[in-house]
């Protein structure tokens, strides 16, 4: 059988991006890291890690047994907890990956109850608009807003998502309101942070466009900073925007068209089975908060 704590250091050289990395953290030298990962290698018959002098990534047999190593641990860790009586409690480090206006506005407001409920755990919250390679990075899980596509990874839908086209007050009394999508492509458009298309669906089914406007940035906080101040109009979801739509600082604009509704938020993790219970108790803290009518629609 394989060594348990050559697992272990295997994982924490994945998580920590390099051999060095790993061995501080571990209390270990890089020689001994490097060869328990040998030790490893040698008893699978196979080579788990590809090696250069700046960095290290995971040959395909070696994602696979990584995904898979990461459920026996976690499996453990749950077996750990029962049979010692601490089913409900948990300990150690979650790591979780959200988008970053998401993340500061609902995701890190809701952190103390949590987190109060279990003062054993840390969590690292990473904050990105990329989408992180959850295996890679050593996350256990990953908070996303997308139209999810099949993949090795699990998901499961946390709240449904809206994208409506909004403009202020200001905006639409100097331009006036758009009737059509042939009216809404000469109106001052706010293009999208990640320059994807708007896809939309309206009253003859899916539609997609790609506005040119005259701001472009890589930040989706400006954008939303720059239709609220009123220049011009942008595709943004509810979560984002909602008190300012029922505040009146942001009024929908042709109601009939809003995003497609297989776009969801979803929590996404490595796998379903022996999934610690730090992140089980972690979704469904956030699947209750959000729910099906999330409080931002409300």
């Amino acid at each position: 059988m394989t060594n348990l704590g050559d697992l272990e250091v295997f994982v924490r050289v994945i998580a920590a991006g390099s051999m060095s990395t790993a061995a501080r953290d571990l209390g270990l030298s890089p020689a001994v890291v490097s060869k328990r990962i040998k030790r490893l290698e040698d008893k699978l018959g196979t080579r788990l890690l590809q090696r250069t002098t700046r960095q290290i990534s995971l040959t395909e047999a070696g994602q696979g047994f990584y995904e898979r190593v990461l459920t026996i641990l976690g499996g453990l860790e749950e077996a750990e907890a029962f049979a010692s009586g601490r089913s409900s409690e948990v300990a150690g480090t979650l790591k979780i990956s959200a988008p970053t206006s998401f993340g500061r506005m609902h995701v890190a407001p809701h952190l103390k109850p949590f987190m109060q409920a279990h003062p054993d755990l840390t969590i690292n919250l990473i904050l990105s608009d990329e989408f992180t390679d959850i295996v890679g990075g050593g996350f256990d899980l990953a908070i996303r807003i997308a139209e999810l596509h099949d993949s090795s990874l699990v998901a499961r839908k946390l709240a449904p998502v809206r994208r409506v086209l909004c403009a202020s007050p200001a905006y639409i009394a100097e331009h006036g309101l758009p009737q059509s999508l042939e009216e809404l492509k000469r109106h001052r458009c706010l293009p999208a942070h990640n320059h994807e298309q708007w896809r939309l669906e309206g009253p003859t089914g899916p539609v997609a466009l790609r506005p040119e406007g005259m701001l472009v940035t890589n930040s989706s906080e400006v954008i939303r900073e720059a239709v609220i101040a009123g220049l011009g109009i942008a595709l943004r979801s509810t979560w984002d925007v909602g008190a300012e739509l029922k505040s009146g600082r942001l009024v929908q604009v042709m109601p009939g068209y809003e995003s497609s509704r297989n776009v969801a938020l979803s929590a996404v993790y490595p796998s379903r089975q022996f999934l610690p219970a730090k992140v089980r108790l972690f979704i469904d803290y956030v699947a209750e908060l959000y729910g099906p009518e999330p409080y931002w629609d409300r």
